[in-house]
């Protein structure tokens, strides 16, 4: 129905509208309007209210928050401390004032003009300051909007905003898929830390934790007994994320959301451009390049998995204790990314198209970090290391997370339950064979059958 032309054409419902606007009733009553007439006109009024009550609002700015360019905490702390105290400002954004410069340069061109529109626009620096002080802490939005002098409403759609620029301007650098060579460079990567041959990345699911969305029925609930978005990764043996998969529903597994994933697909189907299968160093056994999963996981020929059961050889313990020697990488990657980025020191407190873009903001920083800034970032203490006795040393990340309940494993898929195919077995097995012998054997590998555990 076109309802304008009538209210700008100098029609009977143009006059009648005039009038009520300018308050003179009397004047409008005595004409008369057909049924589809009234309609229109009252829905010209109802706009009109609308447009008053936005008019109509207290203050532009609330008036504590006036005098934000004055003595609002990016004033009068975070432009102090860049030249002041550097140790405090890796502390407060989880990195140093020349990277924090580095990130702003790359994520600029990735933010809306719409700001400038404003009558005192919020600065990029700023907003990106805002950003990374809610990712890097568990403060809510209103104390953080507090703290800055800025509305409630203004910040959460900074982060939002702030946190699609941080991925896009990261992601292509930082989270590009890997090439058939930089998967090569990560097998040998793994085989020279790690002593497990062969493998190109271990494959982690988690679940974040999130107030209950709206009208979401049981799709985000999950076997814990809470809402959650699930957090799918692959990490490198430098801890950083190779891939990731963020915001299926709570309620799958680990090895469902692999599976539905487009890189679980690739992978069944041997289409991720992974080297061509090679022999195990200082042998002539062939053997494909593949993944590292826990039991969630189905063994594939690309996708080692444990042995299952308690009572098992020693030959399989042995294997068991490699696979998960070599797999600890992607869980100390989650843990320093929850040490590091404390939003997920508590349920994030958004629907789930936002808590995503908050999550996918975490990785995408976590690697940039890893790659540009990693001493400070992550130095040899904070990840897990292994004593010459061969026993494993805590990272002081595990300090940091102690008594979270936000990222949490995954529920166990009954496909990978499921019999795999005998290529598949016939990789593990000999992968086990090959931790026997002299060219694969590992000095304290047999530690673990003294201390009667497979970690």
């Amino acid at each position: 129905m076109q309802y304008t032309t009538y209210a700008t054409g100098g029609s009977r419902i143009a006059s009648v509208f005039a009038a009520y606007i300018a308050g003179d009733i009397p004047s409008a009553i005595p004409i008369k309007m057909s049924t589809e007439e009234e309609c229109i006109l009252l829905l010209l009024l109802h706009r009109q209210q609308q447009r008053r009550k936005r008019r109509d609002r207290r203050w532009y700015v609330r008036p504590l928050n006036t005098t934000r360019d004055r003595d609002g905490e990016f004033v009068s702390l975070v432009l102090p401390m860049r030249s002041l105290d550097e140790e405090r400002h890796f502390q407060y954004f989880r990195m140093s004032a020349p990277k924090f410069d580095d990130l702003l340069s790359r994520v600029i061109r990735y933010l809306p003009d719409s700001h400038q529109n404003h009558r005192n626009p919020i600065g990029a620096s700023q907003r990106l300051a805002v950003t990374l002080r809610y990712l890097a802490t568990c403060i809510g939005l209103q104390a953080l909007s507090a703290s800055y002098k800025m509305g409630t409403s203004t910040v959460s759609g900074i982060v939002e905003e702030m946190c699609s620029a941080i991925w896009d301007a990261l992601q292509g650098e930082f989270m590009a898929f890997p090439s058939r060579g930089q998967w090569q460079d990560m097998a040998e990567e793994f085989w020279r830390q790690w002593q497990f041959p062969l493998c190109v990345g271990a494959i982690d699911g988690k679940h974040v934790r999130l107030r209950a969305p709206a009208r979401s029925g049981s799709d985000y609930y999950n076997y814990k007994g809470f809402f959650s978005i699930a957090l799918m990764a692959a990490a490198d043996a430098n801890y950083r994320f190779i891939y990731v998969d963020v915001g299926a529903y709570g309620r799958e597994s680990d090895g469902g959301v692999l599976g539905r994933s487009a890189f679980g697909s690739r992978l069944a189907e041997g289409n991720l451009n992974l080297p061509a299968p090679a022999v195990l160093p200082g042998t002539t056994t062939p053997s494909p390049n593949f993944f590292l999963g826990d039991e969630a996981f189905p063994l594939q020929v690309n996708l080692m998995r444990p042995y299952p059961g308690s009572n098992l050889q020693d030959r399989k313990r042995i294997y068991n204790y490699r696979q998960a020697r070599a797999r600890r990488v992607v869980e100390n990657a989650f843990g320093i990314l929850a040490a590091r980025f404390r939003i997920f020191g508590r349920p994030i407190d958004c629907q789930p198209e936002k808590a995503v873009k908050i999550v996918k903001a975490c990785v995408a920083l976590h690697n940039f970090l890893a790659s540009t800034e990693r001493a400070r970032y992550m130095p040899a203490s904070f990840v897990d290391t292994t004593a010459d006795t061969g026993e494993v040393q805590p990272g002081e990340w595990r300090q940091h997370v102690e008594g979270d309940r936000n990222m949490v494993d995954g529920p166990r898929c009954s496909v990978g339950r499921a019999r795999p195919s005998q290529r598949a077995a016939l990789v593990r097995e000999q992968l086990a064979d090959y931790f026997l012998s002299d060219a694969g054997v590992f000095p304290h590998q047999y530690n673990v059958l003294r201390l009667g555990t497979d970690q």
